[in-house]
């Protein structure tokens, strides 16, 4: 047997009930244990049971010399490890180990690392809007379920999800690790999940963010599309960054959803003098496309590229853990060969179709104070098409919109500027998650995405009325979080009743961050001491014998303008923390 051929072949076996997958492979050992359940699986209120199973998991794992890790990502976990044979089979005897009987003493311990690590971690956006506050649009939010997790909960979940009948082994090595041996309970394969939408027509783009462009379409899961979102990344770099000189980095993805489809994305970076700009190039790039412009030779390019990654040394050890979803998906391994016929037998016209199927799907991520409609893209909703009827409560100072409380659901209610009335409206049917805070505030997510804020204070909800929302909304759906701190004052007040119109908000809220807060303070106080000095040189100067008009005039329109200068850092600030 060729021994390239041999070292490319995925063969299919079994290990004590689970499928396993193994090529052969020299040096290290390297394996993977991959379980059907992920992010998507969950709901918001009990965002993040998935990753704290993951935690306690490979907690006894402790500190080894071997390397090791685990990944929960929007629909499999991923446990993986390389080491010497007796290693792997350690570790991977130990994850099921733990799997079966959690270390629970570790319970408020993980919770915490995970706040840690959340609080590093910047959540996507354009899952959000794509998919709402369910399924796949839960990598967007934050953790909330994992504080208020009991036991019972993170046990259960556990020997539901992680089971046999769930999870596919991995190993890449010169045989499977002798005795090895994976005590799971057992379980049923769990669908995928559902795909839902909170986009009512596309292509759609909306506004966040303080530079760069972000792109995610979907599309056929195909050796054309793999190709496509590798020709895309050459014209966005030769565009953006060779002959503009817009964007630094200007990069493109192909990810499986492994139901059929699959999520190309795309970003290119920017300056703020430069976002016009790269928003345009971006723009034009997929237009070209779309209209069939597409380069043989970036095809020829790719497309070998692609072929290279499917016949290298390391080729099968690449595919395994992706293999190993597909197969969890109900999608049986695919050999080299078919690959590669497949990746050889496409068109310049099939890479057209992609583009064609790409634009009819597009999501496009604007910087803040941008937008695409000149593109024929259209906003993504940040309001609902109704509001709910029931008791009308005012703002205090009338600065925010009017809060509804009825008996299907909330809605806060704002004129736009058109003269028609914006809402943006939460049944309590179709609430993901109620955010409830010991001083009475709730927050209510709809599955779509769209918040409303019901605060007692600055709208002098009655008690009464409070309880009814609290008995109305899904117990499942409510998360209870610790005190939370307020500004005061009329302003404040406004603030925390919803902002100035209705809208669908970042999943976090908006925080200005030291920086920030650093740049308000320095830049206030300097801006204030020279316009102070440019206040009396424009009143006063004028009058001094030994100073000419001329010079007058240069010296306060100086000191003016490093005022501005002075001031434009904090005015900036202000209105991205606005913009959040």
């Amino acid at each position: 047997m060729n021994p390239q051929a041999h070292q490319a072949t995925v063969h299919l076996t079994e290990v004590d009930g689970i499928p396993a997958l193994f090529a052969y492979a020299t040096g290290p050992m390297r394996a993977g244990l991959v379980f059907r359940v992920g992010v998507a699986d969950e709901t918001l209120a009990r965002a993040g049971v998935t990753h704290l199973v993951e935690h306690l998991a490979l907690h006894r794992q402790g500190l080894p010399d071997y390397h090791f890790n685990g990944a929960t990502k929007a629909a499999f976990t991923h446990f993986h490890v390389e080491g010497a044979e007796h290693e792997v089979a350690a570790y991977l005897q130990g994850v099921c180990a733990s799997l079966t009987d959690l270390p629970m003493d570790r319970l408020e311990t993980e919770k915490e690392i995970l706040r840690t690590e959340e609080s590093r971690r910047e959540d996507p956006q354009l899952p959000l809007w794509r998919y709402g506050a369910q399924g796949y649009g839960l990598v967007s939010y934050p953790e909330w379920g994992v504080p208020g997790l009991r036991p019972d909960d993170v046990r259960h979940w556990a020997h539901t999800r992680f089971t046999r009948g769930n999870a596919v082994l991995w190993v890449a090595g010169e045989r499977l690790p002798a005795g090895l041996s994976l005590k799971l309970p057992a379980g049923e394969r769990r669908p995928m999940p559902a795909v839902t939408s909170a986009l009512p027509a596309a292509p759609a783009y909306f506004s966040a963010g303080r530079g760069g462009v972000l792109l995610d379409c979907v599309v056929t899961d195909t050796a054309a599309s793999r190709l496509y979102a590798g020709v895309l990344e050459r014209e966005l770099s030769r565009a953006l960054r060779q002959e503009g000189g817009y964007s630094y980095t200007a990069a493109t993805d192909h990810t499986s959803r492994r139901d059929g489809f699959a999520l190309v994305t795309a970003f290119a970076d920017a300056l703020p003098a430069k976002q016009d700009a790269v928003l345009g190039g971006f723009v034009d790039v997929l237009a070209a496309l779309q209209a069939g412009r597409i380069a043989q030779s970036d095809l020829e390019t790719v497309r070998t590229r692609a072929d290279g990654r499917l016949t290298g040394p390391d080729a099968a050890l690449r595919r395994l853990p992706g293999a190993a979803e597909d197969l969890l998906a109900g999608r049986p391994p695919r050999t080299p060969d078919e690959l590669r016929s497949e990746l050889w037998a496409v068109t310049a016209g099939q890479l057209h179709a992609v583009a064609g199927e790409a634009a009819r799907t597009a999501l496009l991520q604007v910087p803040a104070g941008h937008s695409a409609d000149w593109a024929g893209y259209r906003a993504a909703p940040t309001s609902s098409p109704y509001a709910v009827t029931g008791r009308r409560f005012a703002s205090v100072g009338g600065a925010a919109p009017d809060l509804v409380i009825g008996d299907e659901g909330v809605s806060l209610t704002a004129a736009a500027k058109d003269g028609t009335q914006e809402a943006a409206t939460v049944l309590y049917r179709s609430c993901a998650a109620v955010l409830s805070w010991p001083d009475g505030g709730r927050r209510l997510i709809g599955t779509d995405g769209i918040t409303v804020d019901v605060e007692p204070g600055p709208y002098g909800v009655d008690a009464h009325t409070m309880a009814a929302v609290d008995v109305a909304v899904p117990p499942a759906a409510v998360v209870r979080l610790p005190p939370r701190q307020q500004p005061s004052g009329p302003r404040a007040a406004a603030a925390r009743a919803g902002g100035e119109s209705p809208g669908r908000p970042a999943p976090a809220a908006a925080r200005r961050t030291g920086r920030q807060t650093a740049t308000l303070v320095v830049s206030g106080l300097l801006g204030a001491c020279f316009a102070f000095l440019a206040l009396a040189v424009t009143v006063f100067g004028g009058d001094d014998p030994e100073t000419g008009t001329g010079e007058w005039i240069a010296l306060a329109g100086f000191l003016w303008g490093i005022t501005a200068l002075l001031a434009w850092p904090a005015i900036r600030v202000l209105r991205r923390t606005r913009r959040s």
